[in-house]
């Protein structure tokens, strides 16, 4: 499984960044006014660049000390400092912000659409956030306020289109909880579909109406993503970005988007490119997951350079997610390089690290508690699978089969990595056989493998059309129990289950 899809922060957060609020009434004694230095502010926050922003809402305060937008945006510098850097210094310090912003926000005007929609834009931020330093219940919580206080809002204001994308978002997210969490989305009061956030967003990115014009950029930052992870239409995510033409050296926010987006659609090449040409000005926020990913973009072509990002990135890192994971990567390239005992010493490390919630985390923990390493060739063309050099993981390959693999693990494994490779360079008939056999291989085993094989294959025949065909496989993967990344596949099967389902 592409080890980095969770990177948005487990199962159903995702990374998104949300906006602000026009002139309202001037006789209103606490106005939500984005006036021109609130835009000014927004957009310098929106690209990253939080010490500039902050300097111009702090001048705002002074000259309009009446105007709630710019408390409004003090909570985006907390959410991307907290979000991207996890100190849990920085955690504490910044905690009690949350309720002294939303008392002064009850302020405002109830009648104006923005009274309600700045609250909830807060509670979906800080859901995100206490998700990342391991409050999973606070931020279920939060997102529960987030999504009543929007659905509110719409109740109210139907045609409000900066809540009709927040809420498009979340319906999507609560449209593919997993299975196992149905219960939880039943307690919360959090419904959606897939089908209806996707059309909410489309909407927004489709309007005329001022408000859309405005929150253009961002509506396009939850429809990319969402688009990628749940839609699985990745082709049609970079057609986007690319017809875009974004100023990613400029603007770190999507330059993050497209680094991501691009390690995880196995394109390690374009995240190299991005990051190396990064306006590297002190104003913009400090962020060391610039060097964890281009750790991992050299890591998947073998560089043993990937070490030195990789360690800068566990140095200057506050957080722990991830961390278990880079540290496994670090062992890997050790182990590649024919130095076992710095490969054992990093070992050592996973298992001394603080624990975390992500699934490569838990992966890292597994492999490392097992005392295996991974076989050469295998591992050599996961990584170069990983980061789009098929060709160079399939030489790896090439005069290997099945039985030249005694461990059934590795037998395993090579099915379901023959079949990626064939699958990417468009050989789907050989990636369908190769599929199934790690199907068969490991549909009653613990390895993720025959989970993600089914998965792989619902994608193919959904992509060729046939959605019957599509639907079997799909329905196959949540009926194995048991397997590593149980909730993440079950998601994107459900996800899938939805999408040959509509209409």
């Amino acid at each position: 499984m592409n080890r980095r899809a969770h990177q948005l922060s487990g199962t159903v957060f995702f990374i998104f960044f949300l906006s602000f609020v026009l002139p309202a009434q001037a006789q209103v004694p606490y106005p939500f006014d984005f006036n021109a230095e609130c835009r000014k502010a927004y957009q310098e926050i929106i690209e990253l660049k939080l010490n500039t922003g902050k300097q111009i809402l702090e001048s705002e305060k002074k000259a309009h000390p009446n105007n709630l937008i710019p408390y409004f945006l003090d909570n985006y510098i907390d959410f991307f400092t907290l979000f991207f850097n996890e100190d849990p210094a920085e955690y504490r310090r910044r905690k009690p912000f949350l309720e002294q912003r939303l008392a002064m926000l009850k302020k405002g005007d109830p009648a104006s659409p923005f009274y309600l929609f700045t609250r909830s834009v807060i509670y979906f931020q800080w859901a995100a956030v206490e998700i990342k330093f391991g409050e999973r219940w606070d931020a279920a919580w939060s997102f529960r306020r987030s999504f009543l206080t929007g659905k509110e809002n719409l109740v109210k204001f139907p045609g409000f289109q900066p809540s009709i994308m927040l809420q498009g978002s979340m319906q999507v997210a609560a449209g593919t909880i997993p299975p196992g969490y149905e219960w939880l989305s039943s307690l919360l009061g959090i419904h959606g579909t897939i089908d209806n956030g996707m059309h909410n967003l489309e909407a927004v990115l489709n309007s005329t109406d001022p408000y859309a014009i405005i929150f253009h950029d961002e509506a396009s930052f939850y429809y990319l993503y969402l688009q990628f992870y749940i839609l699985n239409q990745r082709d049609q995510v970079f057609r986007y970005i690319k017809q875009q033409n974004w100023n990613t050296r400029d603007n770190h926010l999507f330059a993050y988007l497209v680094a991501n987006l691009s390690l995880n659609n196995q394109d390690a090449s374009i995240t190299e490119q991005v990051i190396s040409q990064l306006n590297r000005d002190p104003g913009y926020l400090d962020m060391p997951i610039w060097d964890m990913q281009m750790g991992y973009a050299k890591a998947d072509r073998l560089d043993k350079e990937s070490i030195i990002y990789l360690d800068r990135f566990l140095l200057r890192f506050k957080g722990n997610f991830y961390v278990k994971d880079v540290l496994q990567k670090i062992s890997w390239i050790y182990f590649l390089n024919q130095e076992p005992e710095k490969a054992e010493a990093v070992r050592v490390r996973i298992l001394a690290s603080p624990n975390s919630e992500t699934d490569a985390d838990k992966q890292a923990v597994k492999e490392a508690e097992s005392g295996r390493w991974p076989n050469e060739a295998l591992l050599k063309a996961r990584l170069l699978d990983d980061g789009g050099y098929y060709s160079q993981a399939l030489q790896v390959l090439t005069g290997k089969q099945i039985s030249s693999f005694p461990d059934i693990q590795d037998r395993l494994e090579y099915s379901y990595r023959i079949g990626r490779i064939y699958d990417a360079l468009g050989r789907k008939t050989e990636a369908i056989t190769s599929y199934q056999q790690a199907l068969a291989l490991g549909q009653d085993r613990r390895e993720y493998y025959g989970a993600r094989a089914a998965l792989q294959i619902g994608y193919i025949y959904e992509s060729q059309g046939d959605k019957k065909t599509a639907l079997i496989y799909f329905r196959k993967v949540l009926d194995m129990k048991s397997h590593d990344y149980k909730n993440a596949l079950d998601q994107k099967a459900k996800a899938g289950i939805e999408r040959c389902t509509e209409g």
